[in-house]
């Protein structure tokens, strides 16, 4: 009976499967994904999104104590210029969102043509928590609510609709843009472009709302008590207010902190909210060079005050106020950072264009290359300068703390450190070239003089300030050390010092120094500092007078587990003796993921929470309730939003993502390990159709590119993928997939591949179920070279694809990185390509470890993907690869996708190299007919009219 049974189960579920379809190129739009989560500051209420890969997503609130819930179509989280950083209002009675236009109209608008102004726009959507309700408000670009206080909300609407007849222009556009024309009011010296539009102020538990004009920024106070705004005034409207007003929220009262027209940004208030500061300028706006000044307002001033300006005291000589510096108050409100700059010179308007000549001079003494310092130039042009002035000193002076060649600086202790650290790789920078990466110097510079101590030279690594500023940790890459320095003597102190543990990388197998794993936290008044290894999080004592001790009591070693800290608080500086950790766990032999959970006060081992063969996503914690929102998902199950209320111990399933998929034919992932040649140990993935049957046999294809086994538990979409293998198509539609893991020998990244991928390959093969000769190889980028070196080392593979491969070392060498402007040498030295020598040092290495020379050898057909706006790999290397091939006699396809990136950007290309990608191995892995495209290809004079996907009896 029971034979029965278990025979009437499996033809049950052979049927079953036999009844689910494989997955087509047109499930792809629909396929959706977890987008934001957020929680309520009382934790009782939960919002997410779920997105589709292109239509219209929904926004979801859900109530965590009831089945309360408001479903929002094409609803997203903030939205616009400017939008708040949280859904809810602070008390948690309020929810602002914005709905975003129905997808096809966009598209159709797009096909239009239409000009931005005349594109639909952004709705913005306000929910009332208590009773349900959705208030829609149309064409609204920016809103925020107050950190902390009242639910008051200020949203910032669109330019009204412009539905009559355009007159023709009476004046000079002021911009090439077509969106940018306007009529300009000499007089009145406000472009109606640059107008502001109507600000509303809505108290939303009283219901009133007030509504303030021509608006072009606004900010509120941490406790939402006050408002700032700056208004622009109307070229049509003299009287129109213009200048810069703070609004009391508590008493309704307006005051006007500057009274003329400007350009007024960056406000931002103390952590007190009383004081404001800001940046403004009062030129014409039709000036080119922008003076700004740093404008200041406190409880006692009826109008702000210039507090900076090109003539301060202590501000060098031709600099100003930068109009693209940050403003920041010190926590303790004594002191304003700001940025100066050089003061721009304007535009020669004396130069004749095309009288003149366009180059680029390349110096052999620059610090950097001339592309890269193109690529960077529109960044550099806006650089400032960190600097401070001591807002309630008798003698106001500003504090320069960085220059051209100290630029780079970060505030200690929020800003009440009587320093900043600053760093700075100058006259370090020439090397970068080959090695990836600069050396760095650290200064100590005092923010009331600006006196400079240098505490660190030549520093291989990182350095970072303790959250109280008591001490300076870094770690040194030349020696795998961690190091501190104290900021009150000057002593110096290595942590890790006699430690047979280690706290750099263990894997590492790039021909460079190994990083650290990094920092997992500090503890309160800087007493310890808390430092990962491989597995465990150890406690330091930064003046190296208490021995280290293992935080997680070495369980993580001792069971193969690797803990990090979760940061549920993104506010905390510091870990307090009060506080639980969460850890995120990764199982190193199963890969299975989860929590532990340690009270930094105890000395026990961490507590399990939850460990299971999913992927789960950082925790989101309400900021006042043990509330948790979180999503998980494995290869088989589509990530859905879970909330739990005690402690992850239960949670609640919240969404129901792709229900479609039970649809289709899925598939299974499993970790397989083999041995290699030599004696290593490795591992991968093999994903198998759903409905797999042990006897049949079944066509492979690998697809690798460093490690991939860890993502063992990770879902995978359906999706067309910027290069990488679909791999959820491929398994759906009857094809084995595996994924090696490589490790590789500093000098020898071919053979390195052939060791890994081949013996993984030839261990699978002894199975029945894998057809040996049907197995094709797939990698982009990195993985693309290594495709290409296999197919000239083995036979065994009966078709190839490789994305943006380098096949020639050597012309690859002395290259740029179009995307950076770097010079492609530190990679071939340093990092990934890991030759670990100059091309003159070891010709024969570059030589050894590139396809082109061994072209004659290669019987495998072969699709080259090389893009030729590539940023990151020469795309005359793909060039190189289809030239030679085709001059031998080779089955070669090139596709070039016209403007595009190293990885494919744009969706329509995505979507057209998934068919052609499947056609490719459809017919020499399943004996499909041939595409048209593979067959004749396609002509010139065809292109952009057919593209060749009709399938034919011809033969490539």
């Amino acid at each position: 009976m029971q034979k029965k049974l278990t025979l009437l189960f499996l033809l049950f579920a052979s049927v079953a499967y036999a009844q689910k379809k494989p997955i087509d190129h047109s499930v792809y739009d629909n396929w959706e994904s977890v987008g934001i989560k957020q929680a309520s500051n009382d934790g009782s209420w939960s919002a997410f999104s779920i997105n589709k890969q292109e239509g219209d997503g929904s926004l979801y609130f859900q109530q965590n104590l009831s089945t309360q819930k408001i479903t929002v179509p094409r609803g997203t989280g903030t939205g616009g210029f400017g939008g708040g950083s949280s859904l809810f209002s602070a008390d948690s009675k309020f929810a602002a969102f914005t709905i975003k236009p129905l997808y096809k109209d966009v598209r159709q608008a797009k096909i239009k043509k239409k000009k931005p102004d005349e594109m639909t726009k952004d709705t913005l959507g306000i929910a009332n928590l208590t009773t349900l309700a959705v208030t829609k408000i149309p064409r609204v670009k920016s809103y925020k609510f107050p950190e902390n206080g009242a639910a008051i909300l200020a949203y910032l609407l669109e330019k009204p609709l412009d539905t009559s007849k355009k007159a023709k222009p009476t004046a000079t556009p002021a911009s090439k843009n077509d969106s940018d024309l306007f009529f300009a009011d000499e007089d009145a010296g406000v472009s109606a472009s640059k107008e502001g539009t109507d600000l509303v102020v809505k108290n939303l538990n009283a219901g009133t709302e007030r509504i303030f004009k021509f608006v072009t920024d606004f900010a509120f106070s941490k406790d939402g008590k006050q408002l700032v705004f700056a208004s622009s005034g109307s070229a049509k409207d003299k009287a129109a207010p213009k200048g810069v007003f703070l609004l009391n929220n508590t008493t309704g009262v307006l005051k006007t902190l500057v009274k003329t027209k400007g350009n007024f940004k960056s406000f931002v208030f103390d952590e007190e909210s009383e004081h404001l500061a800001f940046l403004g300028e009062i030129g014409p706006d039709k000036q080119e060079i922008k003076d700004y000044n740093l404008y200041y307002n406190s409880p006692t001033l009826d109008t702000a005050q210039i507090l900076v300006d090109a003539d301060m005291t202590g501000m060098p000589d031709k600099f100003g106020v930068s109009g693209e510096g940050r403003v920041t108050f010190s926590k303790d409100g004594e002191k304003l950072f700001f940025g100066i700059a050089p003061i721009k010179l304007p535009k020669d308007t004396t130069i004749v264009d095309f009288e003149n000549a366009k180059l680029d001079v390349w110096g052999y003494k620059d610090d950097y290359l001339q592309p890269m310092q193109l690529k960077n130039a529109d960044r550099e042009s806006k650089r400032s300068y960190l600097t401070a002035i001591d807002i309630y000193s008798t003698d106001p002076k500003i504090v320069p703390l960085t220059d051209a060649k100290l630029p780079e600086a970060t505030m200690i202790n929020e800003g009440n450190a009587a320093y900043v650290l600053a760093s700075t790789d100058f006259g370090n920078r020439i090397a970068s070239q080959w090695t990836g990466g600069t050396v760095r110097d650290y200064y100590l510079v005092d923010v009331k003089t600006g006196a400079r101590k240098k505490i660190i030279e030549g520093l291989d690594g990182n350095a970072s300030a303790s959250p109280n500023g008591n001490y300076i940790i870094y770690y040194n890459d030349k020696d795998m050390t961690w190091n501190t320095y104290q900021v009150a003597t000057g002593k110096k102190t290595v942590l890790n010092t006699g430690m047979s543990v280690k706290f750099y990388n263990e894997e590492n197998d790039v021909p460079a120094l190994p990083n650290s794993y990094g920092i997992a936290g500090w503890s309160e008044d800087d007493k310890e500092v808390y430092l990962y290894d491989k597995f465990d999080i150890w406690e330091f004592t930064p003046d190296g007078k208490s021995a280290p001790k293992n935080f997680t009591n070495g369980f993580g070693r001792s069971n193969n587990l690797t803990f990090r800290v979760a940061r549920t608080n993104p506010d905390a500086r510091f870990f307090t003796k009060k506080d639980v950790l969460w850890l995120n766990t990764f199982n190193n032999e199963t890969k299975q993921n989860g929590f532990y959970r340690k009270a930094a006060n105890s000395s026990k081992a961490p507590e399990l929470v939850i460990m299971a063969p999913f992927s789960y996503s950082n925790l989101v914690k309400a900021k006042n309730a043990d509330v948790y929102i979180f999503d998980k998902g494995n290869y088989t199950n589509s990530p859905d939003v879970y909330v739990s209320k005690d402690g992850l111990k239960t949670a609640a399933k919240l969404s129901n993502t792709n229900p479609q998929q039970d649809l289709y034919n899925w598939g299974t992932a499993e970790l397989v390990k083999w041995t290699t040649p030599k004696g290593y140990k490795s591992e991968g993935i093999l994903y198998k159709p759903e409905n797999f049957d042990p006897n049949k046999k079944y066509p492979m294809i690998v697809y690798f590119y460093e490690k991939l086994s860890d993502g063992l538990y990770s879902y995978q979409a359906p999706a067309p993928t910027p290069s990488r293998l679909n791999i959820p198509y491929f398994v759906s539609n009857g094809y084995l997939v595996f994924a090696p893991d490589i490790s590789y020998e500093t000098g020898y990244p071919g053979k390195s591949a052939e060791e890994f991928i081949n013996s993984g390959v030839e261990s699978l093969k002894k199975n029945a179920w894998v057809d040996g000769t049907k197995i094709g190889i797939q990698g982009q980028s990195w993985g693309g070279y290594q495709v290409a070196h296999l197919i000239t080392r083995t036979n065994m593979y009966a078709a190839a694809w490789a994305g943006a491969p380098v096949v020639n070392m050597t012309s690859a060498y002395g290259g740029i990185r179009w995307e950076s402007g770097m010079n492609r040498q530190f990679q071939y030295e340093k990092t990934q390509s890991r030759i670990g020598a100059t091309l003159w040092e070891k010709p024969e290495l570059y030589i050894e470890n590139s396809p082109l020379f061994s072209f004659p050898k290669v019987n495998t057909p072969v699709v080259v993907m090389a893009n030729d706006a590539d940023g990151a790999v020469p795309w005359y290397q793909g060039i190189e690869m289809f030239t030679g091939l085709k001059r031998l006699g080779k089955p070669v396809w090139l596709l070039n996708y016209n403007n595009e990136a190293h990885n494919l950007v744009q969706r329509q290309n995505r979507k057209d190299i998934q068919i052609r990608e499947q056609q490719f191995f459809d017919y020499y892995l399943k004996g499909a007919k041939a595409p048209v495209w593979m067959v004749g290809g396609i002509p010139a004079t065809e292109k952009g009219k057919t593209w060749g996907f009709e399938l034919t009896d011809e033969k490539p």
